[in-house]
């Protein structure tokens, strides 16, 4: 009688919020890009989980390997406005924001908008341009609006910004603040394809022929939906020991002898954020330990800094990371 009673407790909180949906979405989105993407799983499944979560995401690699392509792709999966800014070392704040135009007929200043008003921003080279046009970045990234000249403008949802970096070359380029690094959610280091990969894409390359890219891959989602499924990763069930969990795991970055700084708690509600998406794109309406383990580099790895003297013994922000995730208890 007890077992029966356990497997009806289980149906019924098996169906407690309903994630065929998003689950389908997600593979439709996945299915789609795939058309064009040959691997990279991880960045695109990072990039589908900052979407649920209203994050931003940096992406990190080395020309050449689809960070560009892959995020484009991902916008035209939405039915959604996409913008594309080529940031440059000459590139002004009024140049994203926009800027107040003299309109000689109503001998008045007409505010003009400029790119960053959209939905899916692509950034490219962000650290290519000066401090003060990453620093224009900070309201719009963080509060969804941005104030110019005393007037408040609300940025349209859903407002994500992707933004790609070369780890490699940094002739002419400006580090990001920390302060700024602070406002993506997840940093995706992206790595060179396996031989298999690099084979499959030159097959497909080599049949595409005069074949368009961007015109083989179909929206599947709406502003609306997208603003549905943001609602319902609110409603995911996090148990109080897990919250503990991540609160641990932040803590620890604070106390650690291998780090300068660590993080703030902005990292620890990155953390449950993207944990949540994660286990409603794995069809479970509750996170576990290992949903926050998957996320926890992507989300802290930018966030921390190492100590001088780790940095010059090749210690690693990734591998710190996953040196205190596997050193705290987890939660039964």
């Amino acid at each position: 009688m007890e077992n029966k009673d356990s497997q009806n407790e289980k149906l019924e909180f098996d169906s407690r919020i309903d994630l065929s949906p998003l689950q389908n979405a997600v593979e439709q989105v996945k299915s789609e890009i795939g058309k064009v993407i040959i691997g990279q799983e991880r960045m695109i499944e990072l990039l589908i989980i900052s979407i649920l979560a209203n994050g931003h995401s940096l992406i990190e690699g080395v020309p050449g390997v689809a960070k560009t392509v892959t995020a484009k792709l991902l916008a035209k999966t939405m039915s959604v406005d996409f913008s594309r800014i080529q940031f440059t070392p000459d590139l002004m704040p009024s140049d994203i924001l926009g800027t107040s135009v003299f309109n000689v007929k109503t001998s008045e200043f007409e505010f003009k908008k400029g790119p960053l008003f959209s939905n899916i921003i692509l950034i490219d080279e962000i650290n290519r341009a000066p401090a003060k046009t990453q620093a224009a970045l900070f309201e719009a990234m963080a509060e969804r609006q941005i104030t110019i000249d005393g007037h408040r403008y609300e940025m349209t949802p859903p407002f994500l910004v992707f933004a790609t970096q070369n780890p490699i070359e940094q002739e002419g380029t400006y580090r990001l603040p920390e302060a700024q690094l602070d406002r993506f959610l997840f940093k995706i280091d992206v790595d060179y394809p396996s031989l298999d990969e690099e084979v499959q894409i030159l097959e497909r390359k080599h049949e595409q022929k005069k074949e368009v890219v961007e015109e083989i891959v179909n929206s599947i989602l709406s502003a609306k939906e997208i603003a549905q499924y943001q609602n319902l990763i609110k409603e995911i069930v996090v148990e109080k020991n897990l919250l503990s969990y991540i609160a641990s795991i932040v803590n620890n970055t604070r106390h650690n002898a291998n780090l300068y700084l660590g993080a703030s708690p902005r990292a620890s509600i990155a953390l449950l954020d993207a944990s949540k998406a994660l286990a409603a794109m794995k069809g479970r309406d509750f996170i576990t330990p290992d949903d926050i383990k998957t996320v926890a580099a992507p989300i802290l790895s930018h966030r921390i800094m190492l100590t001088p003297e780790r940095e010059m013994e090749g210690l690693t922000s990734d591998q710190v990371v996953n040196q205190i995730v596997e050193s705290i208890e987890i939660p039964r």
